[in-house]
């Protein structure tokens, strides 16, 4: 008859099998079957009283609408453009009363109607306390006041999907697919307007100095050791292999120290003491310019191979990868260049994300093709 909310309803109460229960064999049930017992089905006094329910309050609902609208102004002028104003004058003079009386006889029955249904909650224990049936149907209570009888169209909607949840179409498929588009374009467009403002408010904080070096402050505070984690795994991705390259017999360790030994090579054949003094020994002085000189190259090779793999060891790379990262995550927040790109990093997020919100996704349905 009502819909119960489960978070102020009893827990059942446990019974003790019956004897004769107590050792018989389980039985095999089917899916179905059971996601029928887990929820009680209501009996047909119930259910016919839900439908009637729902159909006087859809009527009285109705008529209360018409009456509103044939009792505006905007009847009155509409009626006279169309020259209907007898018809008109006649409904407001002898159908209004009696429909306004008609509407307080039903308002005193939903009265009624509420109270024995309050009763029968108290009698059967429903709820923890008494008192909470007027709470948790506030919308019934509400509805039994004139001015806001427009709450009842809450109860017929509650019992439709009551009956929907069991399995009887109330309305047709494609009319509830089209309020169910309605609802959720309601919603969308709603929640992006409570977005687009909150974006735009958060934009002017961002403008004051103070609230944006406090974000950044609190920002790299809170996340340092992220920072610093992230950082060390980007090193060892990325820089150690780079550094590796120049370690052993590689291509790139092979040039570097060929250019040191053509570089000490010609440091040394640029020396004009050493060749003046090389030139004052006869015959040989020549064979030793030539060979100081491919000394110098292999000396110069062999020192770069010597200082790369001592210096580009695997556990140097990551002791010094180590401290880079911790060294940047600890740095000083108050640079103003840190300042400026962290802003502009936030500044690029929230334009992305607001030109994401006022993409309107409900226009990509076809519920709007007619």
């Amino acid at each position: 008859m009502t819909v119960s909310a489960s978070s102020a309803a009893k827990p059942p109460v446990d019974r003790k099998p019956l004897p004769n229960q107590s050792n018989a064999p389980p039985t095999k049930s089917s899916p179905h079957s059971h996601q029928k017992t887990n929820r009680p089905q209501p009996s047909r006094f119930k259910l016919t009283y839900d439908i009637v329910m729902m159909i006087a309050i859809s009527i009285d609902l109705l008529l209360i609408s018409i009456d509103a609208i044939l009792m505006s102004n905007f009847s009155t002028n509409v009626a006279g453009w169309l020259t209907i104003s007898d018809g008109l004058n006649w409904y407001q003079a002898v159908i209004h009363d009696p429909l306004r009386t008609a509407g307080g006889f039903f308002t005193i029955l939903l009265i009624v109607e509420l109270l024995i249904r309050w009763a029968v909650a108290i009698k059967q224990q429903i709820y923890y306390r008494w008192f909470f049936f007027p709470f948790i149907h506030w919308y019934e209570v509400l509805g039994c006041f004139p001015q806001l009888r427009a709450l009842r169209l809450f109860r017929a909607v509650v019992i439709g999907r009551r009956l929907y949840q069991l399995g009887y179409q109330v309305l047709p498929q494609p009319w509830l697919n089209r309020i169910k588009f309605y609802i959720n374009l309601l919603l969308e467009e709603l929640s992006d307007r409570v977005i687009l403002t909150t974006i735009h408010n958060y934009r002017q904080q961002l403008t004051d100095p103070k609230t944006q070096q406090s974000l950044i402050e609190s920002t790299i505070a809170r996340n340092r050791d992220e920072i610093e984690a992230t950082l060390l795994s980007l090193l060892r991705q990325e820089l150690a292999p780079q550094l590796h390259k120049f370690n052993g017999q590689s291509e790139a360790g092979n040039l570097l120290a060929s250019e040191v030994g053509n570089a000490i090579q010609e440091g040394l054949a640029n020396t004009p003491e050493l060749r003046r003094y090389l030139r004052m020994i006869p015959i040989a002085g020549s064979l030793i310019e030539s060979q100081l000189l491919h000394i110098g190259h292999n000396v110069g090779e062999n020192v770069v191979h010597s200082i790369n793999k001592r210096l580009l060891d695997s556990e140097r790379i990551d002791s010094l990868m180590i401290a880079i990262a911790h060294g940047i995550s600890h740095i000083e927040t108050n640079n103003s260049a840190l300042e400026t790109l962290i802003a502009t990093i936030i500044s690029d997020s929230l334009s992305e994300f607001e030109a994401q919100i006022k993409v309107q996704q409900w226009k990509n349905q076809d519920l709007l093709k007619f």
